[in-house]
């Protein structure tokens, strides 16, 4: 048998100590749940961009659009393949793009990397998760731009009806879209020709296609890359988004949870420090359980049912804070692309899980070697204690 009636009762007539603990335990899971929170965000932000039916191409050997260099001859020879879909025109739904970063100014006096996405006239069909939510599209061969919703009040002129400077023109804002939280929300589109005449860029980075389904997709994946013609790397979209994810969103889960670690030692110490001071006080109670019948082990597992249970509370306490920062939003530049991006902190049920894991686990092993201690007194010594 374990004295958890005890064991409760101790909790609260000691709830000062109990309450600081817990805090303090709340504490590291906090930081440990916000970062695996803030990693998946980045990941959400980026991955959620793709559609599973897209298809992107890049030259052999590149890793992102701003390293690829793809020529317009392909563009043709795509669009005549058997899995491209077809717009309501009939036209392929193929889009031959480019993409270069260019600086706006903030309002703050600083400035931001923006990345200027040149666009073919079928580059918002071939992405239904692109959606205008006021104005128009740019039109062709003029130096319109469309305006990702990230990017609103961004930057002076940044709105719809504004007008934006870069490469020593101007760009008038006639629009501006969504596309639910996703990559895109951070980026300007634009013309591709007239993009690419204002930065001396005749060539495209990449070429976006949209077949009929899943199926398709994975046949004409398979017959670019098994053509001699093209000299080029086909991923389906979400995954060309998840690996633009992968290094911004390694380098915070291995920062942020290096500094968990550390935290949670800390924890555990307090937590110890504590459990100790509670089984230093409690000397006679425990000899009295141990005189009344209960045996090493029911002391032993009481104690340690104490610190998982405050373990527990402070896993609870710091999830909740944890959850609480999901309605925050961050910018950061994303080394990959080279652009700032968008993001916030997104919650799943398993780092939820893994933060009231990860809390009680600190409790348990803040209370192991007390709760050692407290199983290995003798009768006679705790009772003349």
């Amino acid at each position: 048998m374990i004295p958890l009636y005890y064991n409760t009762r101790s909790l609260w007539a000691r709830r000062l100590s109990t309450g600081l603990t817990v805090v303090g335990l709340g504490l590291v899971v906090f930081v440990f749940a916000a970062v695996l929170m803030l990693a998946n965000g980045i990941e959400s932000a980026l991955a959620s961009g793709g559609d599973p039916r897209n298809v992107v191409l890049l030259n052999k050997g590149s890793t992102s659009e701003l390293m690829s260099s793809v020529g317009r001859d392909a563009l043709r020879a795509l669009g005549s393949t058997t899995q491209v879909a077809s717009s309501v025109e009939g036209d392929p739904l193929v889009a031959g793009e480019l993409v270069v970063p260019v600086l706006l100014p903030r309002p703050d006096g600083n400035e931001s990397n923006v990345n200027a996405r040149g666009i073919g006239p079928q580059s918002f069909a071939i992405r239904p998760i692109v959606r205008l939510i006021a104005g128009r599209p740019p039109k062709a061969g003029t130096n319109e731009i469309a305006l990702g919703e990230a990017l609103v009040g961004r930057s002076p002129g940044a709105r719809l009806g504004g007008e934006l400077r870069f490469a020593q023109q101007r760009w008038p804002v006639v629009g501006v879209f969504s596309a639910d939280g996703g990559a895109y929300e951070s980026e300007l589109w634009v013309d591709v020709n007239r993009l690419g005449s204002a930065f001396d860029r005749p060539g495209l980075n990449s070429i976006v296609v949209r077949t009929g389904s899943v199926p398709a997709r994975d046949a004409f994946i398979q017959e670019v890359e098994g053509d001699p013609r093209f000299t080029l790397d086909a991923k389906p979209e979400p995954e060309y988004w998840a690996e633009q994810a992968t290094g911004l969103a390694s380098f915070i889960r291995v920062l942020g949870l290096f500094v968990s670690f550390i935290f949670s030692v800390g924890a555990v110490l307090g937590a110890m420090i504590t459990m100790y001071a509670q089984v230093s006080a409690r000397l006679t109670e425990l000899g009295m359980l141990r005189a009344v019948g209960y045996r090493r082990r029911s002391v032993l597992a009481s104690i340690l049912i104490e610190s998982a249970v405050l373990g527990a509370a402070g896993g609870v306490l710091g999830a909740l804070g944890a959850l609480a920062t999901r309605w925050m939003e961050i910018r950061t530049l994303n080394f990959q692309t080279l652009a700032e991006v968008r993001f916030g902190f997104t919650p799943t049920p398993g780092i939820v899980v893994a933060a009231l894991v990860f809390g009680t686990v600190m409790g348990v092993l803040g209370g192991m070697l007390p709760a050692l201690r407290a199983s290995r007194l003798s009768i006679l010594d705790a009772l003349r204690a």
